[in-house]
């Protein structure tokens, strides 16, 4: 059933917290994700290895190496529970069976180390949006699409807790506009395209989810708004252009919980706080333990209201104390301990204040996310009826946050970043609130043969 949305799920900001949701999620071994306690997620992936049916049995005797060493640390640690997240490359998606695989592989030694040392885990399953393997995509239909439905049900049986997915709809464009640092192009690719094509895709993923016994838990704007914050932080880019790119992404993922996700979001969207402020569903974020990863200005602040803590991704390369994967294993558990100690003797709000103010006055990305920016945004986001004013009004709410930030002297950014403000203004005012007549407006200055219109319900 449809959801929708037109207030924040918390009545004050003094409840916006990590750990605690006002929707948590239960699994079916009793672990609450957003029931009071953060949790550490790790997440892992192969190093660079050929992957096909002939290097299968070292794949998986890497999975093998990798879960039994992360479980264990663990157990060591007294980890009160665990989430791993198997992120599929896409030839596992491509061909469902090896990706069902290793899913099985993984979360039957996760039931392992639950049945002999108690150790609660979840694990989450990402197939690859693997339909961008054609070009232009097939979003709608097709053997791919095919392929990508079958891992899910074939992970959703084997075990997998949760489902989720990095969906791409929109990049074709998006990727070009944000070189550009166009605006216009990105509100497009990521309030039209985006957004409808989250609609399709999370109607088919809720379905074969719960048919086969996964809870459907969220998707990302990885492949928009941490593209942007790549760029930005290679000087590609603005910086303040990035932290309007992430605003302007919150409809976009908002849509896979309007078709009925309902949790735990994924990691590596930072949009995920405004998804927790609005929705009330619990949230994974990545900060300054997914360093492993890639660099970022957020390290603190993206754990403020967090109820899962990751990784991101890192490859088992061997550390001097043990392989990466167990090092990250660590690193998560002991940041989760002490955030559930703080919250534990009642300096939940503190703790998120000291991480929150810790990074937020020194980037624009930072700022956006920090909760009392959050929940200030998404009071007035929620107001736009449909996704695609969403959109438009989380890039012009961003903003006036972030003008409104310099001018109280809560945010600094570079001289040269200020003349991006009223850029990015005159741009949003020039887009038209009707959807439509926008598409025909833009329409002649898109490559169509990038992609399809139909496959996004475009005439």
């Amino acid at each position: 059933m449809a959801k929708s949305f037109d207030k924040l799920a918390y009545n004050s900001l003094n409840d916006f917290v990590y750990g605690s949701a006002p929707y948590p999620v239960t699994c079916k071994n009793g672990m609450v994700i957003g029931g009071g306690i953060i949790y550490p997620e790790l997440n892992i992936t192969l190093p660079p290895i050929e992957v096909s049916a002939s290097t299968m049995p070292e794949i998986k005797e890497i999975y093998t190496e990798i879960i039994n060493g992360a479980l264990k640390r663990a157990v060591e640690l007294y980890a009160p529970g665990v989430v791993v997240e198997f992120e599929m490359l896409p030839e596992m998606t491509l061909v469902p069976e090896w990706g069902i695989e290793i899913n099985n592989l993984l979360r039957n030694t996760m039931w392992e180390y639950e049945a002999k040392y108690g150790l609660k885990s979840a694990l989450r399953a990402t197939p690859g949006d693997v339909r961008e393997f054609k070009r232009p995509p097939l979003m709608r239909q097709g053997e791919i699409l095919d392929n990508l439905l079958r891992t899910i049900e074939g992970s959703a049986k084997g075990g997998a807790d949760f489902i989720a997915i990095e969906s791409t709809g929109g990049k074709e464009i998006h990727d070009d506009a944000l070189v550009n640092a166009d605006l216009t192009k990105v509100i497009f690719a990521l309030g039209v395209m985006g957004c409808r094509d989250m609609k399709f895709l999370w109607e088919k993923i809720v379905d074969v989810s719960r048919e086969n016994g996964s809870i459907p838990s969220g998707d990302t704007a990885c492949g928009f708004a941490n593209t942007a914050f790549a760029l930005a932080h290679k000087n590609f880019i603005p910086n303040s252009f990035a932290a309007v790119v992430r605003v302007a992404s919150v409809a976009r993922t908002l849509a896979a919980v309007e078709a009925g996700a309902v949790g735990p979001d994924k990691d590596c969207g930072y949009e995920g706080v405004y998804l927790k402020a609005i929705t009330g569903t619990p949230i994974s974020m990545e900060g300054k333990s997914a360093a492993c990863a890639h660099l970022s200005s957020m390290g603190n602040v993206a754990a403020s209201v967090a109820d899962l803590w990751s990784n991101e991704s890192v490859h088992p390369v061997r550390l001097l104390s043990d392989i990466a994967t167990t090092v990250s294993m660590e690193q998560l558990i002991y940041d989760c301990r002490l955030m559930n100690k703080a919250k534990e003797r009642g300096y939940g709000t503190t703790m998120r204040d000291l991480l929150a103010d810790s990074d937020s006055k020194y980037d624009p990305q930072a700022y956006v996310i920090s909760p009392k920016v959050v929940f200030e945004i998404s009071q007035e986001l929620v107001k736009a009826k449909t996704p695609f004013l969403r959109t438009k009004a989380g890039a012009k709410l961003a903003v006036e946050a972030i003008r409104k930030g310099v001018d109280k002297g809560e945010l600094c950014i570079a001289e040269r970043e200020k003349a991006w403000l009223d850029i990015m203004d005159e741009q949003i005012a020039a887009i038209p609130d009707d959807e439509e007549k926008f598409w025909h407006e833009i329409k002649g200055e898109l490559e169509l043969d990038k992609f399809i219109p139909s496959e996004y319900g475009l005439d």
